[in-house]
Formats: structure tokens, C-alpha cells, sequence
């Protein structure tokens, strides 16, 4: 299974991003339960967010598209794939991609 990066652009004020802050933040919980999303945060500056996802280029695109920021009119998104060979101590392949 492929790995992705989401790389997310807002496109709106922060003031608007802020509005739609909760909705997204509950789409972000509800991915990481589905077992599709592995992480999330915004970028520094203030410019967008960065998520790791595993699944196909098909499926990420459709759940990316979910995304209530997106869903707005507030961003977009681009999926970078890439497949893991090297991982820190402690972090397992297996267990990323399971």
C-alpha cells in the first residue's frame, strides 16, 4: 500500500478557515478512526496543513475531497506519493502500512 503526503493550501482568510476550524478538526478524528489518516498538523506559517495518509491514489483523492475546508471553497490539496524504505527507531514499516 502507498503513502501518501496531502499537502493542503488554503485559499480563504484564516479568518474563514477559523469558522470551518471544528468541522474539519471532527473530518480530521473521523480519519484517524477510519485508519486512513496517520497524521495531521498545520504548516508554519499559517498557510495550509500536512497529512500522512496510506491508501490508494483513488481513495485518497476522494477522501481528501471530504475535507470541510475543501468542501468550502477554502483550499485545495495535493497528494504526494511515496513509497517508505527507512524508518526511526521505534517506528515500524509494517505498522504504518497495516
Amino acid at each position: 500500500m502507498a503513502m501518501f503526503l496531502i499537502s493542503i493550501t488554503y485559499t480563504a482568510p484564516l479568518e474563514q478557515i477559523d469558522a470551518h476550524r471544528p468541522a474539519h478538526r471532527d473530518w480530521l478524528d473521523a480519519a484517524i478512526a477510519d485508519g486512513w489518516l496517520l497524521l495531521a498538523g498545520p504548516r508554519e506559517p499559517r498557510t495550509g496543513g500536512v497529512l500522512l495518509a496510506r491508501g490508494t491514489r483513488a481513495e485518497l483523492q476522494e477522501k481528501a475531497a471530504g475535507d470541510p475546508f475543501f468542501l468550502n471553497g477554502l483550499s485545495t490539496f495535493e497528494l504526494i506519493e511515496f513509497i517508505p524504505v527507512k524508518a526511526a527507531a521505534g517506528v515500524t514499516l509494517e505498522s504504518l502500512l497495516a
